[in-house]
């Protein structure tokens, strides 16, 4: 399932489109499960590894890629704000904003 409207309830405008939920939503089910496990582990990679299939170095680089992917989505995140927000404040057209989300996007 996909978000595919989001609104202001402050000022009633609504866009439709197609919408992520928070960086979890984003991840694939392998990772969600790791993040479960190490969310029941105590946040602690030696309980993991003693509990599970992955070694101590193996559970720390899928962590390290995921923190370096998280990053990555939380500055493409920041970068269409802004765009948004030259928009809203007219510094820049809808055709402009609508070819700069598209490039952020990868689209």
């Amino acid at each position: 399932m996909q978000i595919s409207a989001m609104s202001c309830t402050a000022c009633g405008v609504k866009v439709e489109g197609h919408f992520s939920g928070t960086f979890f939503d984003r991840l694939g089910p392998e990772d969600q499960k790791f993040l479960e496990q190490y969310l029941l582990a105590g946040f602690s990679i030696k309980t993991l590894a003693q509990n599970g299939p992955l070694g101590y170095t193996a559970i720390r680089s899928r962590l390290d890629r995921l923190i370096a992917n998280y990053e990555m989505l939380k500055k493409m995140d920041a970068q269409k704000k802004a765009v948004l927000e030259q928009l809203r404040t007219d510094q820049i057209s809808v055709p402009e904003a609508k070819e700069k989300l598209e490039k952020l996007s990868g689209d």
